[in-house]
């Protein structure tokens, strides 16, 4: 996991921003996107938010879920 100070709680994150993609240069959470909707699915990672076509994920679960998968360790 890289760094998170750079995540607002009270923002909106799209995946890109989140995952491995091609061409991203660090990571939050590094896995590939597949993963990512394979673990939404599942309940693993949070679920997004929606708004219009566009979909996010609250900061605040992502700082959430960055803690859990660090043990209760701030990352």
């Amino acid at each position: 996991m890289s760094n998170t100070s750079r995540i607002d709680p009270a923002g909106l994150y799209r995946l890109k921003s989140i995952v491995r993609v091609k061409g991203s240069s660090s990571p939050i959470i590094d896995v590939s996107p597949s993963t990512w909707w394979d673990g939404v699915k599942s309940g693993r990672f949070p679920s997004p938010v929606r708004s219009g076509s566009m979909t996010f994920w609250k900061g605040s679960d992502i700082l959430a879920l960055v803690e859990k998968l660090s043990g209760g360790q701030a990352a």
